[in-house]
């Protein structure tokens, strides 16, 4: 099974996670009912096993917790990714919620960017959740992940709404992209690392 557990603890955030490809439960507590609520969406609509105990220096802001979260899953999905033989390494969703929707294209091949393209208020949803944090929650996963997420939020009035969308598209394209399809690494070069 795919799977990968770490811990990161430094002097604002602590974050146990476990990363299951191929299916598992998802238990998740960061302290921010929000973020859990999206969280749960990439576990749910990725088919993953997640399992996130983190805590972190919420009152300064939710920065500092939400990013080493993104950071910690990148580094779980690349433990769990192996060489990624035999990944179908490409994939996209588009997803809607309501008047919202979103597109997110990734590439699962060793090199990280992060392409994200949404018209997104400064507010806080729910009991602390930066809205702006999306977008580094993305980069985060991206940079550590070592694969390329092309996220656009496409149209959507509720923040609510397009936020979900983009957590959504991003859960359905690595969903898609880390099915196993063949036998082989997907590339010319012979190996998908940086």
């Amino acid at each position: 099974m795919r799977t990968a557990s770490l811990r990161r603890a430094t002097t604002e955030t602590e974050v146990k996670l476990t990363l299951q490809l191929d299916g598992g439960e998802a238990r998740i507590h960061t302290g921010l009912g929000y973020f859990d609520h999206m969280l749960m969406q990439l576990a749910r609509h990725g088919s993953f096993g997640l399992d996130i105990e983190a805590r972190g220096d919420l009152p300064v802001d939710s920065h500092h917790l939400v990013e080493d979260v993104g950071l910690c899953l990148g580094d779980a999905l690349k433990e769990a990714l192996g060489d990624r033989a035999g990944l179908a390494r490409y994939a996209h969703a588009y997803v809607p919620l309501d008047e919202a929707l979103a597109r997110v294209v990734v590439d699962l091949s060793g090199r990280p960017w992060c392409e994200f393209h949404a018209e997104l208020p400064a507010i806080i949803l729910g009991d602390g959740f930066q809205v702006e944090m999306v977008r580094e929650f993305f980069v985060a996963l991206a940079m550590r992940g070592g694969l390329a997420i092309h996220a656009d939020l496409i149209r959507g009035v509720n923040t609510h709404h397009k936020v979900e969308a983009l957590f959504k598209a991003l859960a359905r394209a690595l969903r898609q992209a880390t099915r196993i399809e063949g036998g082989g690494v997907p590339s010319t070069k012979g190996t998908l690392s940086a």
